[in-house]
């Protein structure tokens, strides 16, 4: 199996892998993020370190069902060879009605078939309130014409 594009990544390629990778996490589907990444892929999120397709989906599982109507924005850093780094905001409300924007890093090292085989994030959780909430599209990948992070002043 390949996930195109294949690294190494130009400025064009990296920007769709960036994206494409966002429409995924905004999708909310452990089964559509997770063959994204290699059987053996290894994460860091946050203190949690995980190994592998199991890990991953119920790591994406129990993130989904703590962090309701999330919605994530996700801008590419830099590129080089088979690595992306990314910056990210995504905001989110837990089962109290408390809305959080979270913001985070990521770095990604990528297989030649295309699938992540490592992911470092590292984030932080602002609680927001309702009415300052920035990402207001339905359900899904984020509209074209929604700004992304630096448009936001994020």
């Amino acid at each position: 199996m390949t996930r195109p594009p294949l690294p190494p990544f130009t400025r064009e390629t990296a920007i769709q892998k960036v994206r494409m990778a966002e429409n995924a996490w905004n999708s909310r589907d452990p089964n559509v993020v997770t063959p994204a990444y290699t059987e053996d892929s290894q994460w860091r999120n946050r203190a949690e370190f995980l190994t592998g397709h199991d890990q991953i989906h119920a790591f994406l599982t129990r993130k989904w069902h703590k962090e309701l109507d999330y919605r994530l924005i996700k801008e590419l850093w830099a590129f080089a060879d088979s690595r992306i780094a990314v910056r990210y905001a995504y905001e989110w409300h837990d089962d109290s009605g408390q809305w959080h924007r979270s913001y985070g890093n990521e770095n990604w090292d990528f297989a030649p078939d295309g699938r992540m085989a490592r992911r470092h994030a590292s984030l932080n959780d602002l609680p927001i309130t309702e009415a300052g909430r920035l990402f207001r599209w339905s359900q899904g990948p984020r509209p074209d014409d929604h700004p992304g992070l630096t448009d936001l002043g994020l």
